[in-house]
């Protein structure tokens, strides 16, 4: 998914589904596909299981909407979001959504908002249901987004954090289905010498599986990544302007 500083979006948090630990990291992630015009959270803040929120809500600038559970077992929260999530929509005011939620029962407004020309946008934890993240354009996971303990420890001593690369936790291994998939992939994309620029190949990759992404392998970088594979063969072929380009074909 290609990434503008231009791109509006709306960011609706679902605080019954998502932890607020990682909250900045996951703002810091949002601002990389766009700016966020609305920032808005939702729950019944009556309940003290939310209350860890408060604190978070104000460094953040998010604007907590009240939604009291009427009923015991029914999640107004979701009704709630989903009402704005449209009346935004409507508004004409944004390019694109960020849902932040590990909650399936957003699938079908991801879908509707995608079927009106939006860009859609999950955050979510590992276990949020395949339905939801097939339904959006890109889908991220929380965990990649948390600070290792490495990081911690320099923002505790005060130094900044570029001293030291983060470490990445793998949420996935590279196991022959992954490699089937890059395959299909590569042969779609492929010259008559069976080289695919690397950039189609992450952009077809994203389009048939939303979570991909090599931060769920343990790698910050697409390249790395691909050279882990010892399946392909990388190609660096310097382009116009002196720009390198990167190549890959099946071994």
């Amino acid at each position: 998914m290609e990434t503008t500083k231009d791109l509006r979006l709306a960011v609706l948090i679902d605080a019954d589904n998502v932890p607020y630990a990682n909250v900045r990291e996951m703002l810091e992630e949002i601002t990389k596909y766009g700016t966020p015009t609305f920032k808005r959270i939702y729950a019944d803040w009556t309940k003290p299981t939310v209350s860890g929120w408060k604190t978070v809500l104000l460094e953040n600038a998010i604007t907590p909407v009240q939604q009291y559970s009427y009923t015991s077992g029914k999640n107004a929260t979701d009704s709630a979001m989903i009402i704005d999530a449209m009346d935004i929509l409507y508004s004409s005011k944004v390019d694109g959504f960020c849902i932040v939620s590990s909650d399936s029962d957003f699938t079908r407004l991801a879908t509707r908002l995608r079927e009106a020309g939006m860009k859609v946008i999950g955050i979510g934890e590992k276990k949020t249901p395949g339905s939801f993240i097939a339904a959006c354009e890109k889908f991220i996971y929380i965990e990649i987004l948390k600070p290792s303990e490495v990081e911690l420890l320099v923002k505790t001593s005060g130094k900044t954090t570029k001293e030291i690369p983060k470490e990445v936790i793998a949420l996935n291994i590279i196991d022959k289905k992954f490699i089937r998939l890059i395959r299909d992939s590569i042969s779609d994309l492929a010259d008559e010498n069976g080289w695919a620029y690397l950039g189609d190949l992450g952009n077809s990759l994203l389009k048939k599986q939303p979570d991909f992404d090599p931060r769920n392998y343990g790698f910050t970088k697409m390249l790395p990544f691909i050279k882990s594979i010892d399946k392909l063969q990388v190609d660096e072929r310097i382009g116009k302007n002196n720009l390198k380009q990167v190549y890959i074909k099946m071994k």
